[in-house]
Formats: structure tokens, C-alpha cells, sequence
């Protein structure tokens, strides 16, 4: 398990090297600025960086495997070869069992082993800390699956899905104090479900299991700070609204946040602990 320092939330730095990122447009779909772009945030304050090969906008296909193993194993293996914590952002185990080969010491499947079971092997093979995500679907047909009606709505249905992922983790032999869990926000979830697992958040907690949260430039932000005329918020104008959830949510003990702006979330969290300062 990857520690919070100091009792701060980690900050989990992205770097996609996709094409077709929602959040970047591919800036560093190369090796080499993806490299740079790592170090980058390292220098910027980032606890692990979380290198993915899969676009997972709304709406995205699939990379073939050796595609997403040619974009993210030469990444995990410059920054790891620099000291970096490194995570891997993969739903397919044989890119998570390269990764952990390359240096990785967290695998973050957003589909929380439900896209490819084999991946629990792998992790469970390893040492890496495991990231599960509450997930119902793939990118391309995942808004199909936003629904929630049953009684306690959102929050109800993703603590008790987590929580059936859990069983499966714990089955395929991960330990549990190599797992932690993601609520999903944007995944099968529209404005208002995420809003409503930001409000709960400590419904979710009570699963016992450590929390990541990643909200960072995510559509809901951007349809929240929308223009008179109802044109959502560019993507690259709504980090400082996802900078106000990482505080909210560091008051109330996330382990972790994952996001695009690490100096600005640092910063963030620099102004909490010297408010906790007591003199």
C-alpha cells in the first residue's frame, strides 16, 4: 500500500499516453513527452503517477493490446527507472503484468476485474497495490448503464457493487491491505449520481477500505460552470473546481486524489495542513 504523507491524501499525477484523451488531446501520446510530462508532475509534488493507455472518455474504442503495451510499458519503465511510484491504468491483465514487470507498483483497473478476472491473478501474483473501480460497462455503451432506481440510488448500488467486487479480490488471494477503492465518478454515472457520491462519501467509507476519488476536469465540472449560454466549461478551465472537492474531500480523510494539476493540488493541501497547524 502506497502511504498518505503526513496524513495528506496521496496525489495520484495523470499521465495518458493516448491519442484521444478527453483531457489533454493527446499532448503526450509519445514516449517521450510522457516522460517528460511525469517528471514533470514528480517535480510538481505527484506521490504516483498513473500511466494509461486506454482513453476511457465516453465513447471511446479499444486499443489493440500490443498498442496499449507499446504506449505504456516504455513510460513505466523511464520513471520507475527514476524512483517514481508508478501506477498502471489498465483493465487487461497481461498489460498489468508487464507494467508490474516494467516497475509498477499499482495496478488501477477501472473495471475492478470485471472487464478481464485475469487481472486479480496477476495483481495477486505480485506485490502491487490494487485499484478497483465500481464499473458496469465499457466506454463506448457505459452511459447505457447509469441507472439507478433501487432504493438508496446511487450510493446504495456503488457500495453494494464495490463490495461484490471486494468479495472477488479477496477471493483470488489480494490481501487487504492491498486494496483500494474508487467510486467511479463519470462511469456509468451522470452530473447527478456524482454529485450524489460526493455528498455520500462517507456512506462509502464505511465499506472499510481505503478511498481514491478522481474528479479531475471531469464533464460534470464543466457542466456545473457552464457559460449564460449553456456551453459547459472547457475542459482545461475547471481545475479549480476540482480543486475545491479535493479539499472538501481531504477534510473528511480521502486517501487519495487523482488528477491533472498537481502543483495547484498541492497547494490546495498545503493551505489545509497549515490550517491544522495548531500554534
Amino acid at each position: 500500500m502506497v502511504p498518505s504523507a503526513r496524513g495528506r491524501p496521496v496525489v495520484m499525477g495523470v499521465v495518458n499516453v493516448t491519442p484521444d484523451s478527453f483531457s489533454d488531446g493527446g499532448r503526450y501520446a509519445d514516449t517521450d513527452s510522457a516522460v517528460a510530462h511525469g517528471r514533470a508532475l514528480l517535480a510538481d509534488g505527484a506521490d504516483i503517477l498513473d500511466i494509461g493507455g486506454e482513453s476511457t472518455r465516453p465513447g471511446a474504442t479499444r486499443p489493440l493490446v500490443s498498442e496499449e503495451l507499446d504506449r505504456v510499458v516504455p513510460v513505466i519503465t523511464a520513471l520507475a527507472g527514476d524512483g517514481a511510484v508508478v501506477s498502471v491504468d489498465t483493465m487487461r491483465a497481461e498489460v498489468a503484468e508487464a507494467a508490474v514487470a516494467a516497475g509498477a507498483s499499482v495496478v488501477n483497473d477501472v473495471s475492478g476485474g470485471l472487464a478481464d478476472p485475469r487481472i486479480l491473478d496477476v495483481v495477486a501474483a505480485s506485490a502491487a497495490t490494487y485499484v478497483a473501480m465500481h464499473w458496469r460497462a465499457h466506454s463506448d455503451r457505459m452511459q447505457e448503464h447509469a441507472v439507478y432506481d433501487e432504493p438508496g440510488g446511487v450510493v446504495a448500488a456503488v457500495r453494494r457493487e464495490l463490495g461484490e467486487r471486494v468479495e472477488a479480490i479477496r477471493a483470488a488471494g489480494i490481501a487487504d491491505d492491498r486494496i483500494v477503492l474508487d467510486p467511479g465518478l463519470g462511469f456509468a454515472k451522470r452530473a447527478e449520481h456524482n454529485w450524489a457520491l460526493l455528498r455520500g462519501y462517507a456512506d462509502l467509507t464505511a465499506l472499510g477500505y481505503p478511498l481514491l476519488v478522481g474528479t479531475s476536469r471531469k464533464s460534470f465540472l464543466g457542466t456545473l460552470l457552464a457559460g449564460p449560454d449553456g456551453t459547459p466549461r472547457p475542459v482545461t478551465e475547471r481545475e479549480e473546481a476540482g480543486h475545491a472537492i479535493t479539499l472538501l474531500l481531504a477534510q473528511q480523510g480521502v486517501w487519495g486524489v487523482r488528477v491533472h494539476d498537481v502543483r495547484g493540488t498541492r497547494d490546495v493541501l498545503r493551505v489545509l495542513e497549515r490550517m491544522e497547524v495548531q500554534e
